[in-house]
């Protein structure tokens, strides 16, 4: 590790075993059990943390799919679903991240999308279509903050839920680079693009159910122009995880488009 290298502001521990704490009661010999620390050990993988049983995390993903469907707009119930039904998708992401020198290094240092990390004066002052300049734009037209991203509970592996936080927190920038607004049509568009590219059972379930409440014409314009474009961009577009983009706002975005091989928006 670098010593001269500045703390990374997050919530979440270093990779590794959680650290245990030393307020807990000991055993009449002098030492805690081993029962015990197992489960000090399992409670404390990440701030906010709640362990489940494999049943425990079926019935949170049903009803949490039955919510988000009712209601497309419940934020909450979208992220327990994406976390309890994650569990072959975000190993997959880690190890696409691991295996890029980029996405390597955003697992090891960790950083966050935030309002309390963002200059948003040295946003707004970069010069159109800049990543950053029309990052801020999407977010003050469409009256969103990075920091309603809700922080994860339920997934059992530390490493795994800085994927699923990191992935959150570029969604904003998944809207800002494929051109699309935060209404239903926009969100659908890019959960196409999102599904492919995460393997997320969640951006599927969204990605497919969603279109039930777009009008006639919408479903026409997103059957034939729209999905066929996301699906495109998102086979043919690197890991999106595996962009610094806290170091990428001054790129143009078409330029970071064709980095990534994001065909332009139709």
């Amino acid at each position: 590790a670098d010593p001269s290298a500045a703390p990374v502001p997050h919530p979440l521990l270093p990779a590794g075993r959680a650290r245990p704490s030393h307020s807990e009661p000991w055993g009449r010999d002098g030492r805690r059990g081993e029962e015990e620390e197992e489960e000090e050990l399992w409670h404390q993988l990440y701030p906010g943390h709640i362990p489940t049983s494999p049943l425990q995390k079926a019935l949170l993903a049903t009803g949490s799919a039955v919510m988000a469907l009712c209601d497309p707009y419940r934020h909450d119930m979208v992220a327990v679903l994406g976390e309890t039904t994650g569990c072959l998708a975000l190993p997959n992401l880690r190890d696409k991240m691991k295996n890029h020198p980029e996405g390597y290094r955003i697992l090891q240092e960790r950083p966050r999308i935030r309002l309390s990390t963002l200059d948003m004066d040295r946003l707004q002052g970069l010069p159109d279509g800049t990543l950053g300049r029309e990052y801020v734009r999407f977010l003050e037209d469409n009256k969103v903050s990075p920091d309603t991203r809700m922080p994860p509970k339920f997934v059992d592996n530390e490493e795994l839920a800085y994927v699923i936080q990191r992935y959150r927190e570029v969604h904003d920038l998944m809207h800002t680079l494929l051109g699309m607004p935060t209404n239903m049509l926009g969100e659908v568009v890019v959960k196409w693009f999102e599904a492919v590219q995460t393997g997320l059972p969640m951006c599927v379930l969204g990605a497919a159910f969603g279109p039930v409440r777009l009008s006639t014409r919408k479903l026409q314009v997103l059957a034939t122009e729209l999905v066929p474009w996301a699906i495109r961009s998102g086979l043919n577009a690197s890991c999106v995880l595996n962009i610094y983009y806290e170091q990428r706002w001054e790129q143009p975005v078409e330029s970071l488009r064709e980095e990534l091989g994001i065909f332009p928006p139709p």
